[in-house]
């Protein structure tokens, strides 16, 4: 593969972060290309209706907020490519992105690839995302009002979820393979002495099953192996995250749990790499935040290039 062209800007990702990016950077007349991934809108997308977005009281579906953030990056000049990157090479200045038609070089480049929600990887998990499968409380919180759910986790996450999900459900119980928790030991606490959360442990979840939506959960007990079947309104997963971060292994710095580093103005540890949104953010992960490090991403972009010290 040859070199196609270069870039002042390139954008690695269509979710939140990446098309706030793309709102801003076109705005300052970079004409940046978005190389959008093969999931457009990002895990914002997976989102029946978001509730917490401003400016949209009544709500607004992921897809369709998704459509509205790249028809306003477009309004201003930003350049879509729906394709996916093979390989990015930060060693010399310019940058090199790896595209399946070729090469891109690129003077500043802004990382928004996000991440993944861990997933369970049993029957009817895929099918039933948004119809009673979630991976955001704090997203899907008021569709499960006086609702009786589970959540499955032991981390921080999970019970911080579960426990942030009894002020809209009628009833919380947290599913863990084992009898220990990772959690920390006073959120530990809060969720056992929380009267609307009870606890299945020892056990994994071994189908997720319904019609219109979910119905009932397939259970089983990891140490005598007797599986029961469970109703119930809705399951959250809170199993980890993965950033989408194996492009850069070995050539930028990452936080402990695999996230990018960045500093308060979305820097990374490369001169003219900035990184905003889930695949930087191991503590929000919300499209809101999201977004808003894409702005900011896309404005110091903007200053490294107008003082030429974007790795030149």
């Amino acid at each position: 593969m040859g070199l196609i062209e270069h870039r002042q800007l390139i954008i690695l990702g269509a979710g939140p972060a990446g098309l706030s990016a793309a709102i801003y950077a076109a705005r300052a007349e970079l004409k940046p290309l978005v190389i959008t991934g093969m999931v457009l809108y990002g895990q914002a997308s997976l989102t029946y209706a978001i509730e917490n977005y401003p400016g949209f009281p009544n709500g607004i579906g992921g897809m369709q907020l998704g459509q509205l953030f790249e028809e306003q990056a477009k309004a201003f000049g930003a350049e879509f490519l729906f394709d996916e990157v093979q390989a990015v090479d930060l060693s010399k200045h310019p940058y090199t992105v790896s595209v399946s038609g070729g090469d891109y070089t690129t003077d500043a480049l802004i990382i928004a690839m996000g991440a993944n929600n861990k997933r369970l990887n049993v029957p009817g998990e895929e099918e039933f995302i948004g119809r009673g499968v979630s991976y955001c409380g704090t997203c899907d919180c008021r569709f499960y009002r006086d609702k009786d759910i589970h959540v499955v986790g032991g981390g921080d996450s999970a019970l911080e979820e579960a426990i942030f999900l009894t002020r809209f459900a009628h009833s919380v119980t947290i599913i863990h393979r084992r009898d220990t928790f990772r959690a920390g030991p006073i959120l530990e606490n809060r969720a056992r002495t929380n009267p609307k959360i009870s606890f299945l442990l020892d056990s994994v979840v071994k189908e997720i099953r319904g019609h219109e939506g979910v119905d009932e959960l397939l259970v089983e007990n990891v140490k005598t192996g007797e599986k029961n079947i469970i109703p119930t309104d809705g399951i959250f997963i809170f199993i980890g995250h993965s950033p989408n971060t194996k492009f850069f292994e070995g050539q930028l710095e990452m936080e402990p749990g695999g996230t990018l580093k960045i500093n308060e103005l979305m820097e990374t540890n490369k001169k003219g790499v900035f990184a905003a949104g889930e695949i930087a953010d191991p503590h929000f992960r919300q499209v809101v935040t999201s977004a808003g490090m894409g702005a900011a991403a896309a404005i110091s972009a903007t200053r490294c290039l107008e003082t030429m010290s974007c790795g030149f």
